[in-house]
């Protein structure tokens, strides 16, 4: 064993602990990470826009693969910094350097952390920086985060003369450190679309080079976030015209817009200084108790709820509603630098306190639309008590308990963190993966065929299917109609909840199945990292000469057969029932030669309506959707 001494503790310099572990800054280095890197700029020029100084951003893809964000700020401060170097290039070159430490220059920021510009930096095979500011563009340039521009006694070098002000910066990711490097377009344009929502007073001008023909969008909203909800109820049933109230606690500024539909679910998006908060947080835990509060009081005023009544809970007044929360704080607390969840609880504070005095102004001026609000609560309710019964019912029967389940293989060890299930599909798949498997840590469930799809199912026939009620008791902790209800993920038995079907068509819907299943009664499954989609391959060569290799895809095989000399004899498997146990073992179950996909969601909002659109009952918009994206299927024929 080598020694442990002082000589063993290595110091990470500037930028280099970004590349070493950019997860801890934009989270992942898939897709999502990769379009964090947009997100991290264009924030920055947000703050400006939010400052008063800013009301213009440019964001585009380019046709190499980079991307630029100019905006008409005031352009990042050139000047002497106390490092005695410019102040752009600390900002660029040092991690936590930044404007956002005090209230000076900013009085809210989603930058909070000083990190954003550094790390796009450092992910970045180039980052090209121009400053426009007192008539003169100055020029920077960085390599892999490494300044290449020589400074001119410290400060930055003129480039030319203009009347604008502003910062334009064009970086290109890295691919040393992404999985992929093309930006996901629907995604950039849904997060720009959110932010013109939340700023009605900036425009943000999008424009896709990457295309034959370049896309060009230009994203204003004037309407705010009433306009915003209108857009996420826009194939829906409306109750009610938005209602919409603003406020200001404790320097906090709150406003809310939220309106009813018919739809049985509720939709509630969060954002604290423009920032989604996906995981949502203080702010959205203060809107919630003191609307309830709210609407339980006028309840019982209006005589709807009697005296022996209990009140409604959480889920019955929310039910049908969808309201978009956004708060601006002069100091905001985020869990982790991709600021998924809020955690200051003067945001709860502030949030209840405005909600409590704004929404009774409306309701007593608007009593028909409060009898809506309390009608949706009262339904809801009912349907509750019904459920809880069929699901206390349906999920208490002994022979349907964890340990005697006949389907269920269990693993023998019970510690979550290192134990995983796999959902294989068909009997035959399912007793290969019996045979094939580690015993101590890996449980097998079969499913047979496909599971019923939930999206066009009432809840009844949902805990009447026997396969999800199976999935239920095996994974411990529960399920809920909306997200957080009912469900406990510290129960959860199993830390990977792993989908294992075939490479075809079919495995695809069973897999898309069981995907919505969990979206929809289970999400924090899916926002906490547990899901994977098992990658089994389609193709195994066995050369004349050499080793034999597992082929994951076409493209794959494409390639083997353009770098392969010899001769081979290509077996192509059409489902995991035709692999033996040790092959299965080998490409599928061993996790250290396998290949997973793990299910992540960025945009919720897209999410829900891709969900919605392709698997539930409203046929128009899916046919408009399969010829739109015709061209872009991949078929097994």
């Amino acid at each position: 064993m080598s020694g442990y001494d002082a000589s063993s503790i290595s110091v990470l310099e500037g930028l280099e602990a970004v590349r070493k572990r950019p997860g801890m800054y934009i989270g992942s280095t898939t897709t999502k990470g990769l379009n964090h890197l947009i997100y991290e700029i264009v924030d920055n020029s947000v703050d400006e826009h939010l400052a008063g100084a800013c009301d213009k951003i440019w964001v585009t893809l380019e046709a190499d693969g980079s991307c630029t964000v100019e905006d008409n700020g005031r352009g990042i401060p050139v000047g002497m910094h106390a490092k005695g170097v410019s102040a752009a290039r600390v900002v660029f070159s040092t991690l936590h350097a930044g404007g956002k430490f005090d209230n000076n220059a900013y009085k809210t920021s989603g930058g909070l952390h000083g990190v954003g510009s550094s790390v796009v930096n450092a992910l970045s095979t180039y980052m090209d920086v121009e400053i426009s500011q007192g008539g003169y563009v100055y020029h920077d340039r960085y390599a892999q985060g490494h300044p290449v521009v020589e400074l001119e006694d410290g400060l930055l070098p003129k480039i030319g003369k203009t009347k604008k002000t502003g910062t334009k910066i064009n970086f290109l990711p890295d691919p040393e450190i992404f999985e992929k490097t093309r930006f996901r377009e629907d995604d950039v344009k849904s997060r720009m679309h959110e932010t013109a929502y939340l700023n009605p007073k900036l425009t943000i001008i999008y424009e896709d080079r990457r295309k034959p023909e370049a896309e060009h969008i230009e994203f204003h909203e004037p309407d705010g976030i009433i306009g915003f909800v209108k857009d996420l109820n826009n194939n829906l049933e409306v109750l009610h015209d938005v209602i919409y109230f603003k406020g200001e606690s404790e320097g906090i500024e709150v406003e809310a817009a939220f309106q009813y539909t018919s739809e049985f679910h509720e939709n509630i998006m969060g954002f604290c200084n423009n920032i989604y908060n996906s995981e949502g947080g203080a702010h959205l835990t203060g809107f919630k108790t003191a609307f309830t509060t709210i609407i339980n009081s006028y309840a019982r005023e209006l005589g709807i709820l009697k005296e022996k009544d209990a009140n409604f809970n959480g889920t019955d007044v929310r039910n049908g509603m969808t309201a978009v929360i956004s708060i601006k704080h002069p100091d905001p607390r985020f869990e982790g630098q991709t600021k998924t969840k809020l955690d200051n609880q003067d945001a709860n504070r502030a949030t209840a306190k405005v909600t409590s005095d704004e929404v009774p102004l409306f309701f007593d001026k608007n009593l028909e639309t409060l009898k809506i609000v309390i009608g949706c609560a009262e339904k809801a309710a009912k349907i509750r008590k019904a459920e809880e019964k069929a699901r206390t019912n349906l999920l208490t029967k002994q022979k349907f308990s964890f340990d005697s389940n006949g389907k269920l293989s269990n693993c023998e060890s019970r510690d979550a963190s290192k134990c995983e299930i796999f959902i294989v599909e068909g009997d035959s798949a399912g007793g290969s993966a019996k045979m094939a498997r580690n015993r101590m840590y890996q449980a097998i469930m079969p499913i047979r065929g496909k599971i019923l799809n939930v999206e066009k199912a009432s809840i009844d026939k949902v805990l009447a299917n026997a396969e999800i009620k199976t999935m239920i008791n095996a994974f411990g902790c529960g399920f809920s109609e909306g997200y957080g209800n009912d469900f406990d993920i510290s129960k959860l038995r199993y830390d990977k909840i792993i989908i294992m079907a075939d490479a075809d068509v079919d495995g695809a819907h069973i897999s898309t199945l069981l995907l919505t299943l969990f979206y929809r009664f289970m999400p924090e499954l899916i926002f906490e990292g547990h899901v994977y989609v098992a990658m089994p391959p389609l193709y195994k060569v066995i050369p004349s000469k050499g080793k034999e290799e597992y082929l994951y895809d076409d493209a794959a095989l494409e390639k083997y057969r353009k770098t392969h000399t010899g001769s081979f004899t290509l077996q192509r498997y059409k489902g995991l029932g035709e692999m033996d146990a040790e092959q299965l073992w080998e490409t599928t179950l061993n996790p250290q030669t396998r290949v997973m996909k793990r299910v992540e969601i960025e945009d919720g909002r897209m999410a829900s309506d891709v969900t919605a659109m392709l698997m539930g009952t409203d046929v128009p918009p899916r046919k408009a959707f399969i010829y739109e994206h015709a061209n872009d299927a991949i078929l097994d024929v």
